[in-house]
């Protein structure tokens, strides 16, 4: 390919393939131990990598609030006082159920537990681990979010 013809492909035909980025939002789900702050984190179901709970927004609530739902849902956070401003944004690559990739942003929510239970909707599926922050800042795969985690 000429550099002309891969300048163009660069420019206008590229860009035209690349998919939109799609909107997730995830709880930073926190407490203080011993002076320090540690993080709830969680394993995926699909490849077991440490993560945050989050999923896509749900209809009739605001981001925090869906963040707070899927904090319930994944790793059973039953009460907790959720930051409405994100604490920042980190991009990952999610894989759909038939294989495709499609970007994404996942928007943060710091979210202070109060109420952690035992039974919750994906107990079976997933495991759960409190670490302190910088510790999860080396479990998680996602620069961007090593990033706001060692910003804690």
């Amino acid at each position: 390919m000429t550099n002309a013809l891969k300048s163009a492909f660069d420019s206008v035909i590229a860009p035209m393939l690349r998919r939109p980025r799609r909107i997730q939002v995830a709880a930073l789900c926190t407490r203080e131990a011993k002076g320090a702050t540690e993080v709830l984190l969680i394993t995926s179901r699909d490849t077991g990598r440490w993560v945050l709970p989050k999923g896509w927004p749900i209809n009739g609530l605001d981001a925090p609030g869906a963040a707070l739902r899927e904090a319930w849902e994944e790793a059973g956070v039953k009460e907790a006082n959720i930051n409405s401003q994100p604490v920042g944004i980190y991009g990952y690559d999610k894989r759909l159920d038939g294989g495709l990739e499609v970007p994404v942003d996942v928007t943060v929510f710091e979210t202070e537990v109060t109420e952690l239970v035992d039974d919750f909707p994906e107990a079976e599926e997933r495991t759960r681990k409190w670490v302190p922050a910088q510790e999860a800042a080396g479990m998680v795969n996602e620069p961007q979010l090593q990033a706001i985690l060692r910003e804690l």
